[in-house]
């Protein structure tokens, strides 16, 4: 089965709101809301990969990642091992570089329902206040 590694970004602001990003109609578990971040290309760290990402994909020079926590997801075609690290500085203000439709949303009004199930634990952990 094949298998994924990505590197997840939570990025929150002084305000306690996290950016998120619409999947595109074309993508894996399309319409759902998500994180920003991507694929760790061979010889990247979790953390290097996240760094690249996040300038690719929401067009922002991430300072100081932190990892919270590494989640594994089993859909019937694969296997995704998704990293997560808290963001809470960076240079830019982020957007949907690539055109994705984007918010700004209180940590507390996350919604799980609103994100992939792989998803699931760290917005729980996210609604307990425990990232």
């Amino acid at each position: 089965m094949k298998q994924l590694n990505i590197s997840v970004g939570i990025i929150r602001n002084t305000n306690h709101e996290i950016f998120i990003t619409q999947r595109d109609a074309s993508s894996h578990m399309a319409g759902f809301w998500e994180f920003p971040g991507g694929k760790i290309e061979s010889g990247e760290t979790a953390a290097q990969a996240l760094i690249r990402e996040l300038q690719e994909e929401v067009g922002i020079d991430t300072r100081d990642p932190v990892a919270v926590r590494t989640l594994q997801h089993t859909f019937p075609d694969r296997i995704v091992n998704l990293h997560f690290f808290l963001v809470e500085s960076w240079n830019g203000e982020p957007y949907g570089k690539e055109g994705q439709p984007k918010r700004w949303v209180a940590q507390s009004a996350l919604k799980e329902s609103d994100f992939p199930p792989a998803n699931a634990e760290i917005i729980l952990l996210l609604l307990a206040g425990k990232i």
